[in-house]
């Protein structure tokens, strides 16, 4: 909603009915057939997406100011992803139709809207074009860093990132083991490139994960940080 004209947003908030969300509780549903959309107001909330095998990728994450699920609401197909709470989560859910609706009055909001999910398709379309070719642990170095730079906080000490994701869900990410991303992470934590906390995540050393996403293991091995 961030890309819409003030007039725009209210307008579009008022269509909608506010609703809450507890942690983990799903929003949406893979394979559901429902229109409405929801407009994140807090909160995050992950996008994934289940193969017949039952393994889950983690597409994507989104946040307050976000819109989810207008691509159904639009073409009225079965939902392509499921829509998960990640903590509590408040949202606006404005109805199938009267979303179209808007954006048939609204040319303005629509470009914006378009320019919005072609965004997200060439940033989708570029990352699986990274890691088909990358290790686990390039992959693993390039989501810390985008999580650092979509969803992270400034601090004294590094980047915090209070997304709660665990770790097969990071596993899920990157096309891995929670085995792996035990190891990595332990490994990021005892060169002191990350440091945990209760509830949050800390890049120290940006560079070396730039390090990382760029070289193969066996390259990145021969230097320091």
């Amino acid at each position: 909603m961030a890309r819409l004209k003030a007039k725009d947003r209210t307008a579009l908030i008022s269509l909608g009915q506010d609703r809450s969300f507890a942690a983990r509780e799903v929003l949406l549903s893979q394979g559901e057939l429902s229109t409405h959309v929801l407009l994140i107001v807090d909160g995050w909330v992950k996008v994934s997406a289940t193969a017949a095998n039952g393994y889950e990728t983690l597409l994507a994450l989104r946040g307050a100011g976000d819109i989810v699920g207008e691509g159904e609401a639009l073409w009225g197909r079965p939902r392509s992803a499921t829509v998960t709470a990640l903590g509590s989560v408040s949202a606006v859910v404005v109805e199938g139709a009267r979303f179209r609706a808007f954006l048939e009055r609204s040319p303005e909001a629509a470009l914006e809207m378009l320019r919005f999910s072609t965004d997200q398709t060439r940033e989708a379309d570029q990352r699986r074009l990274r890691f088909a070719s990358a290790t686990a642990r390039e992959r693993f170095a390039e989501l810390l860093l985008d999580l650092a730079r979509s969803h992270g906080r400034r601090t004294e000490e590094g980047i915090e990132v209070t997304v709660p994701l665990t770790s097969q869900e990071l596993a899920g990410t990157i096309g891995g083991s929670r085995e792996t991303v035990a190891r990595l992470m332990k490994e990021l934590r005892e060169r002191g490139v990350i440091t945990r906390r209760r509830r949050a995540l800390v890049v120290v050393r940006p560079d070396v994960l730039r390090r990382m996403a760029a070289l193969t293991d066996s390259a990145e091995d021969t230097r320091n940080p």
